[in-house]
């Protein structure tokens, strides 16, 4: 099987673009041995993949029509940082967003939940990443249903019936809109299991160079695993469609894990058939007229020369 058969494969493995029947337990937290791939073998070819979302990259910045809007979720040590910084390695800054979604302010509190999200989304010819997201308003707030106290929802509204449909019904349109605004959306969650977990936490703990990375309340949130987990499945199954379809990434190998994120980023940029944009005659002419005037330029010989 061929570096490119692998790379379909794993692209479109993890999709889910119908919740209707999804099962988070069914879905591994492992995978890389069932796909034939060891560590060194993936490592190679995530670099070679770097190189060619780079080439996309340009190809979406130059058209300046489409944009990629990247959602990243995953329970504590996931690995979101870790993607954003490996799959990222080659692409043009200028080109790409970073934003990430800490615990809401006062300004934010004030708003609808989806509004710093607007103001975050990617414009035409970008990528964008979301390190957490709106989804945020369906887990940790499920999870936690007391940190809506902070929100300034009307009461009467909370207290619906229908009240976390609406919230998963407000999510899908929001996408749906995106979409039919242009913009590729791809949403990974970064399935973790608990014993990975457990151990990446550790060595947080264990090695000095780590110490940084830990927080008390990730072991707070741990015993609320099952929850997390519950939510999670409820999320991707309320959510899921073809316009922005989640995928469900085995994330205790974390090599394995980034090379998924970048075959479906690249999977999806190929689908868009983009070219490098064609030159207007008018312009075709006045570099024609450019080129000419500077190769009759003089060379300057001083230029560089000791003084």
């Amino acid at each position: 099987m061929s570096d490119k058969d692998i790379g379909k494969k794993l692209a479109r493995r993890f999709a889910v673009h119908n919740g209707h029947d999804f099962s988070l337990s069914a879905c591994p937290t492992r995978a890389a041995e069932a796909f034939g791939l060891d560590k060194k073998t993936g490592k190679q070819l995530l670099k070679a993949r770097v190189r060619e979302l780079t080439r996309l990259q340009a190809l979406l910045y130059a058209n300046n029509t489409w944009s990629v809007l990247v959602v990243l979720q995953a329970l504590d040590a996931g690995g979101k940082d870790g993607v954003i910084k490996h799959v990222m390695s080659g692409v043009n800054p200028q080109g790409v967003s970073v934003t990430s979604f800490k615990q809401p302010g006062p300004v934010e509190l004030a708003h609808g939940y989806l509004w710093r999200e607007h103001l975050a989304a990617p414009s035409a010819g970008r990528i964008g990443i979301f390190n957490r997201s709106h989804y945020e308003e369906v887990l940790v707030t499920r999870v936690h249903p007391e940190l809506l106290d902070h929100e300034c929802l009307p009461p009467t509204l909370r207290k619906q019936d229908s009240f976390w449909e609406n919230r998963y019904q407000d999510i899908s349109h929001f996408e749906q809109y995106m979409a039919r605004q242009g913009t590729i959306v791809l949403k990974f969650f970064l399935h973790l299991s608990k014993e990975e977990q457990r151990q990446r936490f550790l060595r947080r703990i264990d090695h000095r160079s780590r110490n940084w990375k830990f927080s008390p309340a990730d072991i707070h949130e741990r015993q609320y695993w099952d929850d997390y987990q519950r939510a999670y499945e409820d999320a991707i199954r309320r959510t899921a469609h073809p316009d922005a379809p989640w995928f469900v990434v085995p994330a205790d190998q974390k090599w394995f894990e980034r090379l998924v994120v970048i075959e479906v980023m690249i999977d999806a940029l190929e689908k868009l058939h983009l070219k490098m944009p064609a030159s207007d005659p008018a312009m075709e002419a006045e570099m024609k007229k450019a080129r000419q005037k500077l190769l009759a330029e003089a060379p300057d010989n001083r230029q560089g020369a000791l003084h």
